[in-house]
């Protein structure tokens, strides 16, 4: 499977679908526009679907694990070994994601993209393991350019196989400590806006912890330069294995004509690393929520994108997505199944 060919493959929304559903949007027993945000998601998913009458049957959330070695330096709350006891957690169905991805109808699929663990998973984790966490950025770049390049090959891998599955709805999170500090590099990079401007907490750092977090990530691109040009550059140097991996799935899910649910600051930073390689990706994302971490809102503004939550959360996992995949779907319900004016014999504004 070659990324350019992938990239390539990915069509620009079909502009006849939308106005199609927008056309019957208002005809539907409402004034126009009373449905908000609701109208512009199934007007985008007519486009992404190439259909007027888009359905969402089935949905999935990728939670994306890995581990980072810039952990070394102090900038997390929690030590590393905590990355592989969610995986752990993810498996036995007890997380968050879990919960939320049982409420919502969605497989949840775990995915192993660099956990710093030699631990047998059980069967339901799925592995793509590239290497056992990224390098110490401070002291190194974080990957080698082949293994970015093979992360996001394997999250598009996976991205397809769902859509080849059945999945017509996929969401992206992740877990990994210390992937805040590779998030907040990455969104310094690509949106110029300072480090501190964009550098949060992440599990709950005091004011001291986040200070020394705001000076490694300085100096990680003041030693790494990386090229905010060059997309792949950019995640070798700061990036993580998750965020690669992520990454790839929206390009994937994208090449299919699926949309892509993205969750909070972490999976926001990987639709920066895939609308850098694949500009057209962007049309299929959706945002589904704005996360408390400072540096998400900067994402979202930099990708034009608006969240469809803000419920000050700032867990990852997927969750925020899995949350907004009922809203979605409610969108598509809407459009198909409400009443025009004509049908239920209701006159319009204009008497009609």
């Amino acid at each position: 499977m070659d990324i350019t060919i992938l990239i390539g493959s990915i069509k620009p929304l079909d502009a006849k679908s939308q106005e199609q559903a927008r056309i019957r949007q208002d005809s539907l027993t409402k004034p126009k526009g009373s449905l908000g945000r609701l109208e512009d998601l199934s007007i985008q998913l007519a486009g992404i679907y190439r259909t007027a009458a888009p359905k969402i049957k089935k949905k999935a959330i990728f939670t994306m694990a890995a581990d980072h070695g810039v952990c070394a330096e102090g900038v997390s709350a929690y030590p590393s070994e905590v990355t592989a006891q969610m995986v752990l957690n993810f498996a036995s169905g007890g997380a968050a994601i879990n919960v939320l991805g049982r409420h919502v109808g969605a497989d949840v699929i775990t995915v192993d993209m660099g956990v710093a663990s030699d631990m047998s998973w059980p069967s339901s984790i799925v592995s793509r393991k590239v290497r056992k966490g990224t390098r110490n950025m401070m002291r190194e770049p974080a990957m080698t350019s082949s293994e970015a390049s093979d992360a996001i090959m394997h999250g598009a891998e996976l991205g397809i196989n769902a859509v080849e599955n059945g999945y017509d709805l996929i969401g992206i999170g992740d877990m990994g400590i210390g992937n805040t500090t590779a998030a907040s590099a990455l969104t310094a990079v690509f949106t110029g806006r300072p480090v501190a401007e964009v550098t949060g907490r992440g599990t709950g750092l005091d004011e001291d912890g986040l200070q020394k977090k705001i000076k490694v990530i300085e100096e990680v691109i003041n030693l790494r330069r990386p090229d905010p040009k060059r997309p792949l550059d950019v995640l070798q140097r700061v990036g993580g294995l998750e965020i690669a991996g992520m990454a790839g799935v929206i390009i994937g899910a994208a090449s299919k004509g699926v949309p892509i649910v993205l969750d909070g600051f972490i999976s926001s930073s990987s639709a920066l690393i895939a609308a850098g390689l694949a500009p057209e990706s962007k049309s299929y994302m959706i945002a589904s929520h704005r996360s408390v971490e400072k540096g998400h809102r900067a994402i979202l503004d930099y990708l034009g994108l608006e969240p469809i939550l803000d419920l000050r959360m700032r867990l990852g996992e997927g969750t925020g997505a899995a949350l907004a995949m009922n809203i979605i779907e409610a969108s598509c319900k809407i459009l198909n199944e409400m009443a025009t004016f004509e049908s239920a014999g209701v006159s319009n504004k204009d008497g009609g």
